[in-house]
């Protein structure tokens, strides 16, 4: 077996952090929670699609009486809410499939790779891993088991994809070993939120001035400037940020990504796909990085550092800072994946703060929240900022190390949390606790429930919802009911903050993906590409080329925005991206193109 492609973890702080229980130590748990657990106990077999009991059945739960401890990390620093020891949901999902799970999460400071590294090294991988884009390491180094015979013994798990889907996870041996848990939508989509890239602006700003039609760049920036000259400070005296960004490492997308969508093009990062109307099944990579759009757009953000609106210290905060910054409710406006940024700052949002006179503020109600923009670099363009079709990333996720003992019970385990009951339970919670159910079978949460779960401390004693395992979006299997609580026609209206919804409302818009308002396109077998950059293996020239112009983006990006003379340095920054073999990794981005629209075609697709 060759040697382990990592780097080295540099302190043995990061590999106890990586091996310690990340639950919090033991609370007293919601008054009525044993009440309900014990109640839905009793009556699990009377559900639609209730947990089985025979250990040789795997198609649904496990049904075991003792209870397997298991592990996973996953190399996103973005961890769930800490459980508490006696977490209720967490304890009935363990008996109801004989696994518990510890979570562990990337640190906010290091790489996946010297995280997993670190692991590999110590003999201690867990038995479950996302490790993004460090699986395909594991994978070539024998750390991963194959699914191919888990998949046909577990149905829950086979119907997340198509054949022709599954087929897209196969590595070079012909064998699959991880499935993306996201965007897999039961039925039909049913999103409410767009999840990647936008530029966002607080709802606020478009209110001030009547909601306004902004499409472009130039409409954006004036806008910000504007609100930024007119209302300088929040309540409480603290000055308005116009505009930042994030330029740390692999964060660097939300200054990287913005060229190719203001251009009109899907966000496959380092290559832009033509696609011609006429003949679908024949596209063409295009190398956008040097062209009129993307250089308009760093003369653009070079123009505003100078003016003063963009944060002067965008090019070196940490990610720390950059959400402690956001969460103040100072900066105005942004460009970033919605996930990146939103679920770590919602919660101070609600808070109630003092203004300068002592008067009580919060900033949802103030309008601080954020609304997408599908921004293009000139009026009345396309733009395809989303996805309306399942984007399958098959780059990364859930995998199953070799270092499980009982593979068997893990991969039946990932089966048993697509069970209708267990799927409502990590994400909708316990029926007459979390949620209640009307004369039509839909489900509905009381305000008192909707609080509960805005509460860290009731979530912590309650909620597991596994985030980072298989799960559904879209319709419930009884068809009435959407298997997430946040797309539930009336749950999401009903917890969105004032200023959105009637920004929303002033758009014509029902929810994010309606504000956002992307052209809708077929989903093309191809994308996203970047599943195939992120694994181009090392000592290849493609590869070579792809690390050359991240770390030439990472050198200049920053560097274009706070010229002082940016005619002389974007030429500067040409000239070095004309030294690096581009070629080489466009032709090879061409040939990966073809490679998947020929196994498209001859799975029958025709464009």
């Amino acid at each position: 077996m060759k040697r382990f492609n990592f780097n080295k973890a540099i302190s043995w702080i990061l590999i106890l952090a990586l091996s310690a229980t990340v639950s919090a130590c033991a609370k007293p748990k919601h008054p009525h929670a044993v009440q309900y657990v014990d109640e839905t106990k009793r009556s699990a077999n009377n559900s639609g699609n209730a947990v089985n009991t025979d250990p040789d059945d795997t198609s649904g739960g496990i049904g075991n009486d003792d209870v397997a401890e298991m592990t996973m990390f996953t190399a996103v620093p973005i961890p769930e809410l800490e459980k508490t020891d006696d977490n209720d949901i967490e304890a009935l999902i363990a008996e109801k499939t004989g696994v518990r799970i510890n979570e562990m999460w990337l640190e906010p400071s290091q790489l996946p790779s010297e995280a997993i590294g670190a692991m590999v090294e110590n003999g201690s991988l867990p038995d479950f891993i996302n490790g993004m884009d460090s699986n395909y390491d594991l994978y070539e180094n024998g750390y991963l088991v194959a699914w191919d015979e888990y998949i046909e013994a577990n149905p829950n798990l086979k119907e997340l994809y198509t054949e022709e889907e599954w087929n897209r996870f196969r590595q070079a041996d012909g064998k699959i070993y991880w499935a993306n848990v996201f965007s897999n939508n039961y039925k039909t989509d049913t999103s409410t939120e767009h999840n990647g890239m936008a530029f966002w602006i607080q709802a606020r700003v478009l209110e001030a001035y009547g909601y306004p039609k902004i499409s472009t760049l130039d409409e954006y920036f004036e806008l910000l400037e504007k609100f930024a000259a007119e209302y300088p400070e929040l309540p409480d005296g603290t000055p308005v940020i116009p505009y930042t960004c994030l330029c740390e490492d692999w964060r660097s997308f939300s200054l990287e990504s913005p060229p190719i969508l203001l251009a009109g093009y899907a966000d496959d990062q380092y290559v832009a796909i033509d696609v011609d109307p006429a003949d679908p099944t024949a596209p063409k990579v295009f190398d956008y990085n040097l062209s009129p759009s993307t250089e308009r757009y760093f003369r653009k953000l070079n123009e505003e550092y100078n003016k003063g609106v963009i944060d002067p210290d965008f090019a070196v905060q940490t990610f720390e800072e950059y959400i402690k910054k956001l969460s103040t409710g100072a900066v105005l406006g942004i460009a970033d994946q919605y996930w990146n940024f939103e679920y770590l700052i919602m919660d101070s949002f609600s808070v109630e703060r003092v203004g300068t006179g002592g008067s009580k503020y919060r900033l949802d109600e103030l309008g601080c929240n954020y609304v997408p923009l599908g921004l293009t670099i000139e009026p009345d363009m396309a733009q395809h900022y989303h996805s309306y079709t399942d984007e399958i990333n098959t780059y990364s996720g859930i995998a199953v190390t070799t270092s499980c003992k009982d593979p068997d019970r893990a991969f039946a385990f990932l089966n048993a949390l697509l069970d209708q009951d267990i799927h409502d339970f990590r994400f909708w919670g316990i029926e007459g606790l979390d949620y209640l159910v009307d004369d039509n079978g839909l489900y509905y949460r009381t305000e008192e429930m909707r609080d509960n779960w805005r509460n860290p401390e009731y979530l912590a004693q309650h909620a597991c919802s596994y985030s980072y395992m298989p799960q559904w979006r879209g319709m419930s299997r009884d068809g009435v009911n959407r298997m997430m609580p946040e797309e539930q026609p009336g749950e999401y209206l009903a917890t969105l903050p004032k200023p959105v919804a009637d920004c929303f409302t002033a758009y014509g818009a029902s929810n994010y993906v309606d504000m956002l308002g992307s052209e809708k396109k077929p989903d093309y077998p191809w994308f996203p590409m970047s599943s195939w950059f992120n694994n181009l293996r090392v000592g290849t020239a493609e590869y070579d080329t792809y690390w050359g112009v991240v770390m030439l983006h990472r050198e200049w990006y920053p560097k274009l925005v706070m010229s002082t003379d940016f005619e002389a340095d974007w030429a500067t920054y040409a000239d070095n991206y004309g030294k690096i073999d581009t070629k080489t990794f466009f032709d090879a981005a061409q040939a990966e193109l073809d490679r998947r629209v020929q196994i498209a075609k001859d799975n029958g697709w025709s464009g």
